[in-house]
């Protein structure tokens, strides 16, 4: 599964675990196991004003759902997103692609 990437812009997590609770419901994980696991860095005081940041981490649980990316259908935690922070794209493409996105991106490659 390595010719794939899970790109996370964390600038645009709202912090609603969907990705959580979609991977756990997918996978038929217990209640102490996550493929993706939502953290939270914040609230920080800077002299611009507060940061407060969601990070949704991917687990050593996370294939990027190889079965569904191989065949091209959607990534259920990436489907689910409500900030639309996450995609999977081919490990290839990352280098076009991340220069577009910024700042507070994370890549998660199994």
């Amino acid at each position: 599964m390595k010719d794939y990437a899970m790109i996370i812009d964390y600038k645009y997590c709202t912090g609603c675990h969907a990705c959580e609770v979609t991977c756990q419901n997918e996978h038929n994980f217990n209640e102490n196991e996550w493929g993706i696991k939502l953290t939270e860095h914040g609230p920080t005081k800077f002299e611009s004003g507060w940061v407060w940041n969601y990070v949704p981490v991917p687990s050593k649980l996370c294939d990027l759902c190889v079965e569904k990316t191989s065949d091209g259908s959607p990534v259920p935690c990436v489907l689910h997103c409500l900030g639309q922070c996450m995609q999977v794209v081919p490990v290839k493409e990352l280098a076009d692609i991340l220069p577009a996105l910024g700042e507070e991106v994370a890549v998660f490659i199994p």
